[in-house]
C-alpha cells in the first residue's frame, strides 16, 4: 500500500470514528436535554399539586374560624392576645396601637401570620403571609385562575389601595366568616385573611 492510499484510508477511518462520536455526543445531549425538560416538568407538577393542597387546606378550617397548620387551635372571635402570646412568644413586629396587629414573621421553612385584636384583645382577624422558602408550593403557587378553578366564583372581587399599592382582593364566604385573598398582581398572591363576615 503507498503512503497516499494509506492516509486517505486513516482520514476515512477517523473521520467515521468522528461521526459515531459526534453522533453519540448528540443522542446523549437529546437524551439529557429531554430528560432535564421532564425533570422541570415534574417540578412545576409538583409544586403546583403542594400549591392546591395549600390552597385546599383553608377550606374547611374556614368554616369554624381558623386557620390550617401552627394556629389551628385560634378562632376568630374566641381567642385572646394572651392565648396567642402564650403560644408564639412576643410578636417580632408588635403592634404599635390598639388598632394595629402583632406580626410574626417567616422563618425557617415556618409561615408568617399577623393578628388583629378587638377592643376587648379577642383575635377579630388572621393573616397568613406563608413561608419564604420554598414560596412556589406555598401560596406563591396559589394564582386568581387556580382559585377560580377549585373554589370556583368569590362572593366578591374588589380593588383596594391606590397607585402602585394597588390590591385586588377576592373573597370567599365560609359559613359566619370569610375568607379574603389580597392579590398583588394575578400570579402574586400577598396574603391571606380570616375574619367573621
Amino acid at each position: 500500500m503507498n503512503t497516499w492510499t494509506e492516509h486517505i484510508r486513516k482520514v476515512a477511518i477517523a473521520t467515521t470514528l468522528t461521526g459515531v462520536a459526534l453522533a453519540g455526543t448528540i443522542g446523549v445531549s437529546t437524551a439529557f436535554t429531554t430528560q432535564a425538560a421532564a425533570s422541570a416538568s415534574s417540578d412545576a407538577a409538583y409544586q403546583h399539586q403542594l400549591a392546591v393542597e395549600t390552597l385546599n387546606g383553608f377550606y374547611k378550617p374556614a368554616l369554624q374560624g381558623k386557620f390550617p397548620g401552627d394556629v389551628n387551635s385560634f378562632t376568630i372571635g374566641k381567642t385572646k392576645r394572651s392565648e396567642v402570646l402564650n403560644r408564639f412568644g412576643p410578636a417580632e413586629m408588635p403592634r404599635s396601637s390598639a388598632s394595629g396587629y402583632d406580626n410574626y414573621t417567616a422563618n425557617m421553612g415556618h409561615p408568617g401570620y399577623a393578628f388583629h385584636y378587638n377592643k376587648n384583645n379577642v383575635l377579630d382577624e388572621m393573616r397568613y403571609f406563608g413561608t419564604n422558602v420554598e414560596r412556589q408550593t406555598n401560596i406563591g403557587g396559589i394564582t386568581m385562575k387556580l382559585l377560580r378553578e377549585k373554589w370556583y366564583a368569590p362572593s366578591s372581587v374588589a380593588t383596594i389601595g391606590k397607585g402602585k399599592s394597588k390590591q385586588t382582593k377576592v373573597t370567599y364566604m365560609r359559613g359566619k366568616y370569610k375568607l379574603e385573598f389580597i392579590f398583588n398582581s394575578s400570579t402574586d398572591l400577598d396574603h391571606i385573611n380570616l375574619l367573621k363576615a
